[in-house]
């Protein structure tokens, strides 16, 4: 297991990143959710609360040029259980879950985004404290050759105190970004969620970082805690 400190900072442009796991003290599970950006576009945005979850929103509307990927709901609740993904599979998922389908059910109906060199992945998370139980998967190009979709899912049960698991979508910083490779690292999760909360933000690239999402649930009550952060 990876102190998350340190690997936050190993990498200057993990893009989007989730992080999900169980608290030190063994009495929640853990969410953060964090986008970055190196361009304008990207840079130019908050989260802000909804009524199930957060959205992402142009601080400055006048400067938004294309919000077909950035603009979308990172994180909903449906019923005990909360989505969060980097895009717009938010909302496909949730109308899976409430039809009865499963989580991956409703990602065998999507793709890698459509941002050709960088074909993104999609990451997604979904946690269920009434089973205990977290789930992660990401949705990568099958390379420039093959045009198909790859698709990883992990899931992850009676999870042992204090560890977290990290997805994010790229490897670092390029031209183009490189997909994130293999399992989703394991990393320490502390107990207190404003520790927990300035430890991801505090190591994440100043200079790329834009908002971050941390939720602490309880395993004996569901009741939430949340916190928020944005650059701008």
């Amino acid at each position: 297991m990876i102190d998350l400190a340190l690997e936050l900072k190993s990498t200057p442009y993990p893009g989007r990143g989730i992080i999900l796991g169980k608290s030190d003290d063994g009495e929640h599970l853990v969410i953060a959710y964090f986008i970055m950006g190196r361009s304008q576009n990207s840079r130019n945005r908050i989260f802000e609360r909804t009524d199930d979850g957060i959205r992402t929103k142009a601080f400055d509307e006048s400067k938004m040029v294309d919000p077909s990927l950035i603009i979308y709901s990172p994180v909903r609740v449906s019923g005990d259980v909360t989505i969060v993904t980097n895009g717009d599979q938010t909302d496909t998922i949730y109308e899976f879950l409430n039809q009865g389908k499963s989580f991956a059910d409703a990602l065998r109906t999507r793709t890698f985004e459509p941002d050709a060199p960088n074909y993104t992945p999609r990451i997604s998370g979904l946690v269920c404290p009434k089973d205990n139980k977290i789930y992660l998967s990401i949705l990568k190009s099958g390379g420039e050759n093959s045009g198909g979709t790859n698709r990883f899912f992990f899931e992850y049960e009676d999870i042992s105190p204090g560890t977290g698991y990290y997805i994010h979508t790229y490897q670092g910083d390029g031209q183009p970004l490189l997909s994130f490779e293999g399992e989703p690292t394991q990393v320490t999760i502390s107990s207190d969620i404003d520790f927990f909360t300035k430890t991801v933000w505090d190591n994440l690239d100043a200079d790329n970082k834009v908002s971050l999402f941390t939720r602490f649930i309880s395993l004996k009550t569901e009741q939430t805690q949340t916190r928020i952060v944005n650059k701008m």
